[in-house]
């Protein structure tokens, strides 16, 4: 997969402001790992900046240090519950437009969501995606993925046809690719922190969320 496929834009580029600035409300959903302090960091980030943030609790408080046990826990919730928690979690907010967001296994939780919710205000994917629905469909929601490159759990192939396929369904995406960067590298706690690609990431998605 090619920088030019994906209509990739540079790590520290700017990003344009919109028709208007204001204050975003932000549902961001933890990783595989659970709610860690770097959840908590990054929503304060989002709210230094001005938005409301929601970071909901999926795991029950449960954290955990390898991502084979967080996977293993979150095979044992199961995917239709863990979406049944996240939908509960978001439905009071809903009608205020929200923009979803999440740290991969999140990610791909706030895609879910994103893409089956109208009221959508946007799409921001921090190190995950999730298949698409043929039927799913929006009107110009805009998209902002992250990723490290290359990343195992988003192989090349795959995010290809993951750009191609929420395009189809209407989304207005932009995709930034981090060469070296380790799969969740804005964690500070985790061996794959990559602060320069963490730091860039976070310029470009505040830039994309006062765009919106």
């Amino acid at each position: 997969m090619t920088s030019a496929a994906l209509g990739v834009r540079a790590p520290g580029s700017v990003v344009g402001p919109g028709w208007h600035h204001g204050l975003m409300n932000i549902m961001l959903f933890h990783s595989t790992y659970g709610p860690r302090p770097a959840v908590r960091e990054a929503a304060d980030r989002l709210r230094a900046a001005g938005h409301e943030v929601w970071t909901p609790d999926l795991f029950d408080g449960r954290t955990f240090d390898t991502v084979e046990d967080g996977m293993a826990f979150n095979e044992k919730l199961g995917r239709e519950e863990l979406l049944k928690r996240a939908v509960l979690a978001a439905a009071p907010y809903s009608g205020r437009g929200l923009v979803y967001a999440g740290f991969s296994l999140g990610a791909a939780t706030a895609q879910t969501l994103a893409l089956g919710d109208k009221n959508a205000r946007g799409l921001l994917l921090l190190h995950g995606t999730s298949d698409i629905a043929a039927t799913a469909s929006v009107d110009d929601l805009p998209v902002q993925l992250h990723v490290a490159e290359p990343d195992p759990f988003e192989p090349d192939d795959w995010l290809s046809a993951w750009y191609l396929q929420i395009r189809k369904a209407g989304a207005d995406v932009e995709v930034y690719r981090y060469a070296g960067a380790g799969h969740l590298y804005t964690d500070p706690g985790l061996p794959d922190y990559d602060e320069e690609a963490a730091e860039a990431t976070w310029r470009v998605a505040l830039g994309f969320l006062d765009s919106l």
